[in-house]
């Protein structure tokens, strides 16, 4: 990995090159994507088998489309019993910390004033998992269990068939313990067509969640408003904080763990120390020849791989809010009084055997983060992605009587004089 000098130059530099990952600059692909939401919200079914077949070499009609008891039953028993177990433990992880974000109605009176906030969970929500050469039994529990935890009353998933028609067993198997209602086999762009709109075997949603390539995360923000969406998540990211009290093994081993996603992922070492600057190198190196998915590894760090040597833990912690990423590790001498000036990261490790992988699948909290510097505004899949607040707003007649004037004059300030007479007609008397 290329070691740099952390200034403003390089600091400023390193930003500009980690935004070209960003979904918004992949505007060339968004006419194709437009083209499928289209189809799909003219032709529906026909349109989804059709791009079925073409993109995934599956026969799906609408005899097939939705996966049957019978192929959950069958991929219970290819999937191994000690995974199903690892399965389980998971999601029980991810469902208790979830169940402590479940928000409640609330009011309060007074005077003949009653004030508050109803709860509502949203009616259906759509679940896209990727498929094609990859497996994500771990998506499909962090997708799913906020929405369950939140009391959706539908849950429906999407996911690319393989071209024999099946869904991987790993993928269904999660989707029944995490308590999927439907499951639908098609994937891309025409999956989240379907979700938002509806067809005749895909039923519409209220919201999708769930990470996908560049044609889903486009599709997503281009339905956006006509249902609701979890982000346009860009490509995974990592970026570990460390002084000279960091194992150089351990931390070149994180950032690899996300260099392995694709190409464009991102991992950077900030540190106060140009000695583990150096070790973390040469182990990171020692790594990637030995790693099934080298080649993969070595195009991200090229294109997306830093380390960033700093004066002081002051600077190194301005360019870790500036950068904002999607996962961050601390791994200093005080990493819990480092983490309380830490204002933008998606999700915080904190300490050196908080390894990133153990937030991808086991200690409960979402890995559906804010990527490409979003985390200075958005936060991580959570319960609240899945309800709804509605405001309540009760006066008596004496109450309004005591503020009608002074709502009058707010309104006929702002010469809305319709608002002022639907206050004043009630004391013409």
């Amino acid at each position: 990995m290329r070691i740099l000098k952390l200034t403003e130059d390089s600091r400023k530099d390193i930003l500009e090159n980690l935004l070209k990952r960003s979904p918004n600059n992949y505007t060339e692909f968004q006419g194709r994507v437009n083209d499928i939401i289209e189809n799909v919200r003219t032709n529906r079914d026909q349109a989804i088998f059709s791009y079925t077949k073409q993109f995934d070499g599956a026969d799906i009609n609408a005899g097939n489309i939705k996966v049957t008891e019978e192929e959950i039953q069958e991929a219970y028993e290819k999937v191994d019993a000690d995974l199903l177990s690892v399965i389980r433990k998971s999601l029980v992880n991810i469902r208790e910390y979830h169940e402590k974000q479940v928000q409640n109605s609330w009011f309060t009176t007074k005077d003949g004033v009653i004030l508050g906030q109803k709860v509502t969970a949203l009616a259906t929500a759509g679940v896209y998992v990727p498929g094609g050469k990859a497996v994500y039994p771990s998506s499909v529990l962090m997708n799913v269990l906020p929405a369950k935890v939140a009391g959706v009353d539908r849950i429906i998933m999407c996911t690319p068939p393989g071209k024999d028609g099946k869904v991987y067993p790993s993928t269904l198997v999660a989707a029944k313990e995490a308590g999927v209602d439907e499951i639908y086999k098609v994937g891309g762009a025409q999956a989240i067509a379907a979700m938002a709109f509806g067809t005749e075997s895909v039923p519409k949603v209220d919201k999708i969640v769930g990470p996908g390539n560049i044609y889903v995360a486009l599709a997503k923000r281009a339905v956006f408003g006509y249902v609701s969406i979890d982000s346009v998540a860009g490509p995974s990211e990592i970026l570990v904080l460390a002084d000279e009290t960091a194992h150089p093994r351990y931390v070149a081993a994180d950032l690899l763990s996300q260099a392995e996603h694709d190409e464009m992922a991102s991992a950077i070492l900030i540190t106060t120390s140009e000695e583990l600057a150096e070790q973390v190198s040469a182990e990171v190196d020692k790594f990637v020849a030995e790693l099934s998915r080298k080649e993969i590894i070595q195009k991200s760090l090229d294109n997306y791989g830093y380390i960033l040597v700093a004066d002081n833990m002051e600077d190194a912690i301005d360019a870790v809010n500036e950068i904002a990423s999607e996962h961050m590790e601390i791994v200093t001498k005080d990493p819990f009084h480092v983490m309380t000036k830490i204002r933008n990261a998606g999700a915080i490790f904190i300490g050196e055997y908080s390894s990133e992988p153990l937030g991808d699948y086991f200690a409960g909290p979402n890995h559906v983060l804010p990527t490409n510097g979003t985390a200075k505004f958005f936060s991580a899949l959570s319960v609240d992605d899945f309800i709804k607040k509605s405001s309540i707003i009760s006066y008596s007649k004496d109450a309004l009587e005591k503020v009608h004037k002074d709502i009058e004059q707010f309104a006929e300030c702002e010469k809305l004089t319709a608002h002022a007479n639907s206050v004043r007609v009630r004391f013409e008397d």
